[in-house]
């Protein structure tokens, strides 16, 4: 829960820490009241001035509360909103080492969705996190996906090739005890291998089982770029035939010469999907940049064979001549090629090394690094990848565009997702080790530009693309909205 200056003149954090309180020495109603705000249902419509009184963590009246509390909270002229939900969370194994989440709580999120790249623990350990992170105590809610990769790697290891018949059933079975513990449905990452090599007829498979779960078949599609209708189809595909909730993952038209153009052909295929009855959604954060490893500058079949393989591969100049060729070449069916789509070396920025020696070069595009240094950004970029392990260097790859960003932003089935991870420490950057500004400044994003500088969005809807929605869309019956019944979550 968290308050917002009535004039949005200010940011929200500012405005979060300039609540007053007082509080009461008798005896008290309540634990919480804040007093005389702005209240914002969450669901889209007008605020209504309401008090709103809190006993144990929950919100048990909202209106007229004459009642005392042991803490008082002045919000007049201030919104209130539900707690924010994080659709596209990486803090799975985050919250294991350090439970405060900072940067979420800052941003005034309350609950996080894991699971991009699945649990931190095999499907059979899946309760036993989850009961680690209940003992331990977290500031947050948080929900996870189980990775349909994570039940692939476990039958058939990291290299390509089809699973057989009784492997997929085996793949099956631990995509149901994952669903059995509590995951909130699969996830795929298809522009990364291993994940890469799933085929679209067994993704189909195993979101049968996920639907027997009133779960959702969550995907980091399997192309971003020039390929991106195309990857679009073959989600709404597998919700279509499986009966799943599909959720495609960060939504981005990234491909420079489609700028303009495909982000709106994407939205339509959604709607007709959803005409037609396919519960389809998506989920973005506001940026024109996005963040990921150095490794998605080698094409895919460099990592077929397993990462020993790839290694090899890395090291061979003559590996190396084939593969800048296809990096000039552009982007494939089998590949999706970000520097290409990007525009090329200048517009991708070197973002965390992991080594000494290029510490000095983070925040440069790689066409400046390579001039610096009068080399082959591309014989860079793997230097650095095979000298950093087992870190995984990371790169920011400047491929969006801010209107096709403003276009998806106002469509109604579109949420919001950071696609980072909480912090270890406050200020530091967050776990994953990417410096991108998603990690801290999402949500007040969405607030400050787009609703108060530009007016992309009004504030109700932004509030409902942050409450309402996403928790109608998980299926969290208690949260995301006011509404005069009682007990609901913070």
């Amino acid at each position: 829960m968290k308050t917002v200056r009535g004039s949005i003149a200010q940011a929200l954090l500012a405005a979060c820490l300039s609540i007053s309180f007082s509080f009461v020495s008798f005896a008290d109603d309540y634990d919480i009241v804040i007093r005389s705000g702005r209240v914002l249902d969450g669901a889209g419509n007008p605020w209504i001035a309401a008090d709103i009184a809190i006993n144990d963590g929950k919100i048990v009246k909202i209106g007229v509360v004459e009642g005392a509390a042991r803490r008082e909270i002045d919000a007049a002229g201030k919104y209130i909103s539900p707690g924010w939900i994080d659709m596209m969370d990486q803090s799975g194994q985050a919250l294991r080492e350090v439970g405060f989440a900072p940067n979420k709580i800052n941003m005034g999120v309350t609950t996080l969705i894991g699971g991009e790249g699945g649990t931190p623990v095999p499907a059979a350990e899946i309760a036993a996190y989850f009961a680690e992170l209940e003992e331990k105590g977290i500031s947050v809610n948080f929900g996870t996906y189980y990775s349909a990769t994570q039940a692939r790697v476990a039958v058939l290891g990291d290299s390509a090739g089809d699973p057989t018949p009784e492997q997929l059933t085996q793949m099956k079975a631990l995509v149901a005890e994952a669903m059995e513990a509590g995951a909130m449905g699969i996830t795929t990452a298809l522009i990364y291998p291993p994940s890469a090599y799933h085929k679209t007829e067994n993704l189909i498979e195993l979101s049968r089982v996920v639907e027997g779960y009133g779960g959702i078949y969550a995907s980091h599609i399997r192309d971003e770029s020039s390929q991106f209708l195309g990857a679009v189809s073959e989600a709404i595909r597998i919700g279509e035939e499986s009966g799943a909730a599909v959720e495609v993952f960060h939504l981005k038209a990234a491909y420079y010469p489609n700028w303009g153009s495909d982000m709106q052909k994407a939205l339509d295929l959604m709607q007709a999907a959803r005409n037609r009855g396919v519960n389809v959604a998506a989920d973005l954060y506001p940026y024109t940049a996005g963040g990921t490893g150095l490794e998605i500058t080698a094409p895919n079949w460099v990592y077929a064979k397993g990462v020993d393989q790839a290694i090899e591969w890395l090291s061979d100049p003559t590996m190396r001549d084939r593969m800048k060729k296809e990096l000039a070449a552009g982007p494939t069916a089998e590949w999706t090629n970000l520097v290409y789509s990007s525009g090329g070396w200048k517009n991708v920025v070197l973002a965390n090394s992991y080594l000494a020696d290029y510490e000095k070069f983070h925040g440069k595009d790689m066409a400046e690094i390579g001039e610096a240094l009068g080399r082959d950004p591309a014989d860079i970029a793997w230097d650095i990848m095979l000298a950093a392990q087992p870190n995984r260097p990371l790169a920011l790859y400047f491929m969006m565009n801010e209107d096709d960003v403003q276009l998806a932003l106002q469509s109604p089935f579109v949420s919001i997702g950071s696609d980072a991870a909480s912090a270890l420490k406050e200020g530091d950057l967050d776990a994953l080790g990417l410096p991108h500004p998603r990690s801290y400044g999402t949500f007040p994003k969405i607030i400050a530009k787009y609703v108060r500088d530009e007016g992309v969005l009004t504030l109700p809807n932004a509030i409902r693309k942050m409450t309402s929605w996403p928790a109608s869309r998980m299926g969290l019956t208690d949260r995301g909205v006011y509404v005069k019944a009682s007990q609901q979550i913070l």
